[in-house]
């Protein structure tokens, strides 16, 4: 009997403390945000990107990466864009429109134009949208809630500078090969690619 007795008392207390523990962190977030839940991860700036859309900060040591690569396809019908992604995960369609730490999309933006949001990391751009020139090509990381994903007041991004020469022949009498230049923190690559000031690119 008095076994019986100690294990409901035991078994009480915890309850009690359990449901404590609960109500003050209800009650508590209540206060401070009018009732509202609390952002899912990160602060929302001021800052916003071209679309109105805003900053979503993060701690660097939380913050995704991207990085960018472009090489023209073997058939000469485009451009192959590849990203390489640190702690981020792309959501697939029909994710619900909240941010959750490390989810969301790749925007790819050419001269600051938007022309695909891509849900894998591979992403194919048609060669009749590469006009001859200079042009930049960046990838930028989006939550599903469409804000920006930020460090330091800085969009997660990265970009390259590619140029796109046609048929016209180099000062060694050969065909030129269109060129892209990756830059981004720490990195220095260069690869071949492509890209385009138009819109109209698809999502792979």
């Amino acid at each position: 009997m008095s076994w019986t007795r100690r294990s409901r008392a035991a078994l009480a207390v915890c309850v009690l403390l359990l449901a404590g523990a609960a109500g003050c962190g209800t009650s508590d977030a209540g206060e401070r945000n009018n009732g509202e839940s609390p952002p899912a991860v990160g602060r929302l700036l001021d800052d916003t990107d071209e679309a109105g859309r805003p900053y979503r900060e993060v701690p660097k040591e939380d913050a995704p990466e991207v990085g960018i690569e472009v090489q023209p396809d073997a058939s000469g019908a485009g451009w192959d864009v590849r990203l390489t992604l640190r702690e981020f995960r792309l959501s697939p369609a029909g994710t619900a429109p909240k941010a959750s730490p490390g989810r969301g999309i790749a925007r790819l933006f050419l001269n600051g134009r938007p022309v695909a949001d891509l849900r894998a990391p591979e992403h194919h751009l048609d060669a009749g949208l590469v006009k001859r020139g200079t042009h930049q090509l960046t990838a930028r990381l989006y939550a599903d809630d469409g804000s920006v994903w930020a460090v330091d007041g800085e969009a997660v991004e990265c970009t390259a500078d590619i140029t796109a020469s046609g048929s016209e022949p180099s000062k060694a009498g050969e065909p030129s090969e269109p060129t892209a230049t990756m830059s981004a923190p720490g990195m220095d690559v260069r690869t071949g690619g492509g890209g385009s000031p138009d819109p109209g690119g698809k999502a792979s």
